[in-house]
């Protein structure tokens, strides 16, 4: 199985999120952890993860970007138990069972996302819709693979290089 897994390319997740997730965690969408927050409460950093953030499953930090990456079998249950465990923790989850069954969806969903070759970058675009929250997903490209792609790579190279 694929799953998103954090990346950091420079420094500027740990600037703009209030938490950032530790590059190499398992990650989730987390558009949950925003569902009941009108947007007029998304400001400043809350915004920024609102707008761009993926979550990450051990530190519940943000991530601007994820990288498909093969999971074991071990790597996806320990994302699934680490999101229940945030369920009944962290948002009132009415039981373990209910918390997991979630969870469980969750991961799932953030697999779907990962068809595409294991090395390729994802970003995510949230915004408020008629319907509630409406999550846009795309896959960052090198220039030399897509003439139209952006080279973020080389773009976050040239950032780790600066003063």
């Amino acid at each position: 199985m694929r799953l998103p897994r954090t990346i950091r390319l420079d420094r500027s997740d740990a600037s703009v999120f209030d938490r950032a997730a530790e590059p190499g965690e398992w990650a989730v969408t987390g558009s949950f952890a925003f569902v009941d927050l009108p947007p007029e409460a998304l400001t400043g950093k809350r915004r920024q993860a609102f707008h761009h953030g993926w979550l990450g499953t051990l530190s519940f930090g943000w991530s601007t970007l994820v990288m498909v990456s093969d999971a074991s079998p071990d790597a996806v249950h320990a994302a699934t138990e680490a999101l229940a465990d945030h369920f009944v923790r962290h948002l009132g989850a009415p039981g373990r069972d209910a918390a997991h069954e979630v969870a469980a969806q969750e991961v799932a969903f953030a697999a779907s996302l990962c068809d595409h070759p294991v090395g390729t970058l994802l970003t995510l675009y949230r915004q408020h819709g008629p319907e509630g929250i409406v999550e846009q997903f795309a896959t960052v490209t090198r220039e030399a693979d897509a003439p139209s792609g952006v080279d973020l790579l080389a773009l976050a190279a040239r950032r780790e290089d600066a003063p």
